[in-house]
């Protein structure tokens, strides 16, 4: 059987110290950045997604979530990507204990890539004909990684063409004070936008002036460059 030992070598030989140094810096696991405590190896997403689809069958939840523990950055995001997949393929019970999984465990989601790489895949598809209520309480954490994981997880609702949580959440979170919750914001109203134009600008109309600035700049990304400096200059 499959075990996270396995998994943690076939990473191990996949390591990169010069790609590693790099992933530290652009992941923000330096001293007073958002990833800080955290390590990694180096091994590319690429790479990541091929050990996943070598394990993702045989390997247990049990193992998954020892993986999930791991004090290596690709080792949490591997194991993310096999629950992606697990969740994909899994009946209703395997892809109710991987969400339960998921929410037991966001203190592991602790940086950006984790969440965005798992959020609309597990989270939000699970959600999607059930009760949101939880996203309410994520979005009211003191943890910013739950916080981006309520915002992202709309994402599958936002495919479905239904918009109200994305607005919802995004009113809850408007003067979110970090970095990481006004970018994941932004870039979900600009999703609403790609699919409904004219509900996206409904929403921003009457709030932009108030937005931060860069959750105004993700969401409106796509726009014209003279409806852009119209939001921009406040002269709408």
């Amino acid at each position: 059987m499959a075990t996270s030992v396995a998994v943690r070598r076939d990473l191990a030989s996949l390591a990169d110290p010069r790609r590693a140094e790099a992933s530290s810096r652009f992941l923000q696991m330096v001293p007073g950045g958002y990833g800080e405590g955290d390590r990694a190896i180096g091994v590319s997403v690429p790479d990541q997604r091929r050990v996943a689809a070598r394990y993702w069958r045989d390997l247990s939840l049990v193992e998954t979530t020892d993986l999930l523990h791991g004090e290596v950055h690709e080792e949490r995001l591997t194991s993310l990507l096999i629950l992606v997949r697990k969740f994909a393929k899994g009946d209703e019970q395997e892809r109710g204990e991987i969400y339960r999984l998921v929410l037991a465990n966001t203190g592991r989601l602790n940086n950006w890539d984790l969440v965005d790489s798992s959020a609309p895949y597990i989270v939000g598809p699970w959600l999607v004909d059930k009760e949101r209520g939880v996203l309410d309480r994520l979005a009211g954490s003191d943890l910013v990684w739950d916080r981006r994981i309520a915002v992202m997880a709309t994402f599958a609702f936002i495919r479905a063409d239904d918009f109200h949580w994305t607005f919802r959440l995004s009113d809850k979170l408007l003067r979110d004070p970090h970095d990481l919750v006004r970018k994941a914001v932004g870039w979900m109203l600009r999703e609403v936008g790609n699919r409904d134009r004219a509900a996206e600008e409904e929403f921003l109309l009457r709030r932009y002036r108030v937005m931060p600035r860069v959750m105004l700049r993700y969401a409106i990304e796509k726009f014209e460059p003279q409806r852009r400096r119209d939001y921009l200059s406040g002269m709408l």
